[in-house]
C-alpha cells in the first residue's frame, strides 16, 4: 500500500561549522524532498520527485529509472548569456559531466528492489564566482532525498580536495584550484566508505593520493551527521519494493546451473559467442516456462539476470575462476602499433584482448584552441591548448545505432576521463594546439583506459616531448556484504572484461605513470560503500598493472621521436616593423586571409611588431614565405638618413599643417604648423604656401610608437646649413621596379665652380 504524502513541510535552517548551510523545504514544497545548499554566496536548489504507484507486472523495468538534471544559469551569476536568443540553450558538456557525477554519487544508495520513476533536479540559484556549485549539488541532493520519504540508505557528504605544497584544502576556491595539484570530488556514505571519486592530479604519488581520500572522509563525517539531524525532523512513510519469486527463481537455477557454469567456464569464448550462449539459455528457459506457468516475461527474465550474476559471482569466489581463463591479477594480452598512416601526425593502434583502440593527433594553430564559455560566472573564456575527443560507434559492440552529432553522456564522461589522464604529460609550454582522436574499434573492457594507453603512444610517435608515458587499467571488485553491507569478504580483478564489469560491484578506472597517478574514477553499482582498505587494495593492483602496461608500451616506442616527420607543422616568427604593419596586414587583415586561404599558414600576432607564422607542413611555410617576401618587396621603402636635408613636394594644406610627399610610392607625412616656421603659426596659410610647392625639411628619424617619420622645416630657417642634403633619384633600372629606390645625396657645386659663375 502506498501512504499520501505531507504537501506542505516545516522549513529548517542548519548553518555547519564547515560553513555549508542548508535550508529543507523553503522552496518547491509540492516536491517529494526540497533542500538548499549555500557555501559563502553560492547556493543550490535541489529537489526530489518520485512515482511511486503501482506497476503492472509486464511494465516494471528491471533497474532504476533514476535522473538527474543539473543546470547552470547565467543569472545565478546577475549575467545574461551571449548567445544570439540570449537565454540558455542545450546542455553544455560541464552540466552533464556534473549530472553524471552527482548520478554516481547517490543511485548506489537506493533500496535494491525499488524500479520507481524518480527524478533530482538542480538548480544555481547564485553563484559567487569562488566556489564551483557542483559539489554543493551533491550535498543538497543528499538533504533532498534524506529528508523525503524515498526509500534511500543516505546520507552522503561530498567535497572537494585540493592540493597545495603538498597540503590538503576542503572545498578550494577557485584561485586555489589553478595552483592545485589536485582535484578530487569525493562522496562518503555514514559509515565512512567511499561511494564516489572523481579524481584528476597532477601526477600525484599512490600514497599521497590515499591519504587525500582519508582526508576527505574526515571533511563529510561532520556533514553526514547533521543531515542526519534533518532527516530525523521529517516523517517518512513506507514504499513497496519490487520482490522476486522465490520458488520461480530456484526453478530457474535449476534448469540454468550446469549450462551457465559450461558457458563461464569456457575460456575458449569470446565476447559474442558468451552474449550468444546466454542469450539462446535465456530464451530457451522462457518457453519452457511459460508453457507450464502463467508467468510475466519479465518476471523471468528479471530472475534469470539474477541467477546469471549469481553463478558468475559464486565462481569467482569458489573456485577462483574467471571467466576467460585468467588470474586475477593477469592482464590481457597487448599489441602496440605507431605511425600508422603517414599524412597523421602521430597515430597509435593500442589492443587489450578484445578492445581496441585507434588514436590520432592534429597540430594546428593555437588560434583554434577551444573556447570554453560554459558558464558565464568563469573566468572569461578559457582556452585549452590541449583536446581529447572520444568516439564510440556502434559497431565497436556490434550493434547498430546513430553515428553522427553530439556525443552521449557516456561518451562525453569516457572521453573527459581520457583527457585528464594523459593532459598532465603534456607540456605547458605547447606552441600549437593539439587534438587527440580516441576512436573505440572494439570494446570488451575500458574502452577509455586503453584510449589512455593509445593517446600516449600517438603523442611520442608525434614528436610531442611528454613528461613520462601514461597508462590506463580498470579493476574490478567482487565482495559478499552482509545484512548490514560490511563487506565479509571481496576479490579484486585487474584489467576487467565487460561482463566482469557488469556483473561485477565495482569499477575502478585508475590511470597515470609509472609511479604516480593522473585520474581516477570509481563506480560502485551493487555496494554501499567501499572501506578505505579495500580501495588500497585496488590501487596497489591498478600500480602493478600499470608498470606492466608501460613496459609493453616501451617495447613498441620508449620516449617521443626526436626527428620530425615530412608533414609535422612548422612554427616561425616574423618581424614587421611598426610603419609597415598596415600595409603588411591589408585592410581588415585580408593580406592575411589570402596567405590562409592559399597555403593554410595561419599568421597571428605576438605583439606590435612580432607575428608567429605556423603552417601545416615545410611546403606550405615555404609558399607563405614566398607571399611574405614577395608582399614585403614590393612595399620596400627608401631607407632615409637620419639628419639628412630632403626636398618635398606639398599635397595638401590642412588646418594643422602641410602632407608632404617625399617620393610617389611613399605615403604623404604631415609636417605639423609648429615645425613650419620659427614663429608660431595657427595656419600654414599665413606661410603663402600651395599645393604643389616645394619644401626642404630635416629628417628625425620615426616615432617608436606610432612608426610616423619626424620633419621639421623650423630647424632649417636658423642661421647656416644643419645635415647633408639629400635628394631621391632613380635609376631607369629602378623605374622598371616601381617602389624600389636608392637615395643618393645632390650633386655639391665645387669652389671653382662657384668663382666662374
Amino acid at each position: 500500500m502506498i501512504l499520501l504524502r505531507k504537501i506542505i513541510k516545516p522549513t529548517i535552517h542548519i548553518r555547519f561549522a564547515s560553513r555549508i548551510s542548508f535550508r529543507i523545504n523553503e522552496l518547491a514544497r509540492f516536491s517529494d524532498g526540497s533542500a538548499i545548499a549555500q557555501l559563502n554566496n553560492t547556493s543550490v536548489l535541489v529537489t526530489s520527485v518520485s512515482k511511486t504507484k503501482t506497476l503492472s507486472s509486464s511494465s516494471q523495468p528491471s533497474f532504476l529509472p533514476l535522473t538527474v538534471d543539473y543546470r547552470e544559469k547565467a543569472a545565478a551569476a546577475g549575467r545574461i548569456p551571449t548567445n544570439y536568443l540570449r537565454k540558455e540553450l542545450g546542455l553544455t558538456d560541464h552540466e552533464i559531466l556534473t549530472g553524471r557525477m552527482i548520478d554516481r554519487s547517490i543511485r548506489p544508495l537506493f533500496l535494491n528492489g525499488y524500479v520507481y520513476d524518480t527524478q533530482v533536479t538542480c538548480n544555481i540559484l547564485s553563484v559567487d564566482g569562488m566556489i564551483e556549485p557542483d559539489v554543493l549539488a551533491i550535498n543538497a541532493a543528499s538533504a533532498s532525498l534524506a529528508t523525503s520519504d524515498i526509500p534511500w540508505n543516505g546520507p552522503i557528504a561530498a567535497v572537494r580536495i585540493g592540493s597545495i605544497d603538498g597540503k590538503f584544502i576542503a572545498n578550494p576556491t577557485r584561485q586555489q584550484m589553478q595552483k592545485s595539484d589536485l582535484n578530487l570530488v569525493v562522496s562518503v556514505n555514514p559509515k565512512g566508505h567511499l561511494v564516489m571519486i572523481d579524481a584528476s592530479a597532477n601526477r600525484l604519488s599512490d600514497e599521497k593520493f590515499f591519504s587525500a581520500l582519508e582526508f576527505s572522509i574526515e571533511c563529510c563525517l561532520p556533514i553526514i551527521d547533521q543531515i542526519k539531524q534533518l532527516s530525523n525532523k521529517t516523517k517518512r512513510t513506507n514504499i513497496e519494493l519490487q520482490k522476486f519469486d522465490n520458488l520461480l527463481m530456484e526453478k530457474i537455477s535449476i534448469l540454468s546451473y550446469d549450462r551457465l557454469v559450461k558457458i563461464f567456464t569456457d575460456s575458449t569464448l569470446d565476447k559474442i559467442a558468451r552474449d550468444t550462449a546466454i542469450t539462446t539459455l535465456r530464451q530457451d528457459i522462457l518457453n519452457e516456462l511459460l508453457l507450464n506457468e502463467e508467468i510475466s516475461i519479465n518476471n523471468i527474465s528479471d530472475i534469470f539476470s539474477y541467477v546469471v550474476k549469481k553463478i558468475f559471482r559464486n565462481l569467482i569466489f569458489e573456485k577462483s575462476h574467471r571467466c576467460d581463463g585468467r588470474l586475477f591479477n593477469q592482464l590481457r594480452k597487448i599489441n602496440c602499433n605507431i605511425n600508422l598512416y603517414e599524412p597523421l601526425h602521430g597515430s597509435a593502434l593500442f589492443q587489450r584482448g578484445q578492445t581496441q583502440v585507434l588514436c590520432t593527433v592534429a597540430f594546428d594553430a593555437l588560434d583554434s584552441q577551444y573556447r570554453s564559455n560554459d558558464f558565464i560566472w568563469r573566468t572569461g573564456h578559457k582556452r585549452k591548448p590541449f583536446i581529447l575527443h572520444y568516439e564510440f560507434p556502434p559497431y565497436a559492440i556490434n550493434e547498430i545505432g546513430r553515428t553522427y552529432g553530439r556525443a552521449d553522456r557516456r561518451e562525453l564522461g569516457h572521453g573527459a576521463l581520457a583527457e585528464k589522464a594523459v593532459e598532465p604529460i603534456v607540456p605547458n609550454e605547447v606552441p600549437f594546439l593539439i587534438r587527440l582522436t580516441s576512436e573505440v574499434l572494439e570494446s570488451n573492457g575500458s574502452s577509455s583506459m586503453a584510449s589512455v594507453c593509445a593517446a600516449s603512444l600517438a603523442l611520442m610517435d608525434a614528436g610531442v616531448q611528454i613528461h613520462e608515458p601514461v597508462a590506463g587499467v580498470a579493476i574490478g571488485l567482487v565482495s559478499k556484504c552482509a545484512d548490514d553491507g560490511t563487506v565479509t569478504d571481496y576479490r579484486i580483478l585487474t584489467d576487467i572484461l565487460g561482463i566482469e564489469d557488469y556483473m561485477g560491484d565495482t569499477d575502478f578506472k585508475v590511470a597515470g605513470t609509472r609511479n604516480s597517478i593522473t585520474a581516477l574514477q570509481a563506480d560502485i553499482k551493487n555496494m554501499e560503500g567501499l572501506p578505505l582498505n579495500i580501495v588500497q587494495d585496488a590501487l596497489r593492483a591498478a600500480r602493478d598493472a600499470r608498470c606492466k602496461i608501460i613496459d609493453i608500451m616501451n617495447k613498441t616506442i620508449s620516449e617521443s621521436r626526436k626527428t620530425k616527420k615530412q608533414n609535422t607543422p612548422e612554427l616561425e616568427t616574423l618581424t614587421i616593423p611598426v610603419h609597415k604593419r598596415g600595409r603588411f596586414l591589408g585592410v581588415g587583415g585580408l593580406n592575411l586571409k589570402k596567405i590562409l586561404t592559399q597555403t593554410g599558414v595561419t599568421i597571428l600576432p605576438i605583439d606590435e611588431m612580432t607575428y608567429s607564422i605556423f603552417a601545416p607542413n615545410k611546403d606550405a611555410l615555404n609558399e607563405a614565405k614566398q607571399i611574405i617576401d614577395k608582399l614585403l618587396e614590393d612595399m620596400k621603402e627608401p631607407e632615409l638618413e637620419f639628419g639628412g636635408i630632403y626636398t618635398g613636394k606639398i599635397v595638401e594644406i590642412r588646418p594643422n599643417g602641410v602632407l608632404i610627399q617625399l617620393y610617389p610610392t611613399m605615403p604623404p607625412v604631415l609636417l605639423p604648423n609648429s615645425q613650419l616656421d620659427r614663429r608660431k603659426i595657427d595656419h600654414p596659410s599665413v606661410l603663402g604656401l600651395n599645393v604643389g610647392d616645394e619644401l626642404q625639411v630635416k629628417y628625425f628619424g620615426r616615432d617608436p610608437v606610432s612608426g610616423t617619420m619626424r620633419l621639421s622645416r623650423k630647424i632649417l630657417l636658423n642661421t647656416g646649413n644643419i645635415g647633408p642634403v639629400r635628394n631621391m633619384i632613380s635609376t631607369e633600372q629602378d623605374k622598371k621596379r616601381p617602389g624600389i629606390w636608392d637615395i643618393r645625396p645632390l650633386k655639391t657645386p665645387s669652389s671653382d665652380e662657384t668663382k666662374s659663375n
